[in-house]
């Protein structure tokens, strides 16, 4: 006789919990600031986090909004279209507080964190696609910390973070700030 076992998951576990930056920052930068690297070849997001630590700083990014390229433009704000690392890092702002599903497009990989919450692990190569969705509880209006590390490897590149309370809605860049 042969039996199975089945786990139900449910389509959305309990909302991950953001914690806001303690104290808010009050004098922000426009954007978010950036750390690259130029590796002859990365292809997992393990690879690039090990090759920030001689990351070199970078034209700060406007906000999370970089559309799909063409094979050969540069790759965010960096000197190169391939294989390209960024460490990535400021602050993103919700204007109120409540549930929010965020999601992001990127190609390649892409690890972020916002208010001491990993919201997004996308590994590998990929064509400009979307993670999968995240539910997180904003419990107050404000400013979070954002981190993140994302790489390019050949191609095409792309860089988007989309968040809203009913659906995702492309982020502006006057969310950011460093």
């Amino acid at each position: 006789m042969i039996t199975a076992a089945c786990l139900s998951v449910p389509a959305w576990a309990a909302p991950l919990e953001l914690t806001p930056a303690d104290p808010q920052p009050t004098a922000l930068n426009d954007g978010l600031a950036v750390r690259y690297a130029y590796p002859p070849d990365v292809k997992t997001l393990a690879q690039a986090e090990a090759l920030l630590s001689d990351a070199q700083p970078g034209t700060p990014l406007e906000g999370l909004d970089y559309r799909d390229t063409a094979d050969g433009d540069m790759t965010l704000t960096s000197t190169s279209a391939h294989h390209v690392v960024a460490g990535i890092s400021g602050f993103v702002r919700f204007d109120a507080e409540g549930t929010y599903v965020i999601d992001f497009l990127s190609n390649d990989g892409l690890k972020a964190s916002i208010g001491g919450q990993e919201v997004v692990f996308f590994d590998g190569r990929h064509p400009c696609e979307e993670s999968e969705a995240v539910e997180v509880n904003v419990p107050q209006a404000g400013w979070y910390a954002l981190e993140a590390v994302y790489f390019q490897r050949t191609g095409s590149a792309c860089l988007h973070m989309r968040a809203g309370q009913d659906a995702p809605e492309w982020m502006e860049n006057g969310a950011f700030g460093h």
